[in-house]
């Protein structure tokens, strides 16, 4: 039996000293390789409610053609820079069409978004800000933006509450 003094000592010390490597594991940016986005199928099978259509991967989602626009966000004082391929271009490439997308975050953030938005509004699955690498610890590693400054109609909240960031999947109905 360990003396009560040690014991405190690792109850106490040893959680403080891990925690900083989940929160290391969450902020760092993910290897090219690594699976940032999946994408689903809603379906009408109750055993199988949504069916994986594409896996993607950063470098995947590079090589797509990229959108890079300068916006005013509410969540930045200054207007910000985002570069990603248009959610659109995304969806073709997987030849998926449809009505309503669930867009859900790390946490499970969800939020629906007209098919319309994609087509109508050069939303994009944004990977850089600024031209650096977007992590879990600056809205990363993807986040849905639109380009608030192209529309006056684009600067509303229904807009910004549709701009899910930490997106981890897309389910399209």
């Amino acid at each position: 039996m360990l003396p009560r003094r040690i014991t405190l000592k690792l109850c106490c010390v040893l959680p403080l000293s891990i925690m900083p490597l989940g929160l290391l594991a969450q902020t760092k940016p993910p290897a090219p390789e690594d699976k940032i986005l999946k994408v689903f199928l809603k379906t009408a099978d109750r055993s199988n409610p949504q069916r994986l259509v594409a896996e993607w991967d950063l470098a995947s989602l590079k090589k797509l053609p990229k959108k890079t626009f300068t916006t005013h966000t509410p969540w930045f004082k200054e207007p910000v820079t985002f570069t990603g391929p248009l959610v659109r271009d995304v969806l073709a490439n997987a030849q998926l069409k449809g009505k309503m997308l669930d867009a859900v975050a790390l946490d499970d953030y969800k939020s629906k978004i007209p098919f319309s938005d994609v087509m109508n509004f050069d939303a994009i699955l944004a990977h850089s800000i600024n031209g650096a690498q977007l992590t879990a610890k600056n809205k990363g590693p993807l986040f849905i933006v639109y380009p608030y400054d192209s529309k006056k109609e684009l600067q509303a909240v229904v807009y910004y509450q549709r701009s899910v960031w930490q997106l981890k999947a897309l389910i399209v109905e």
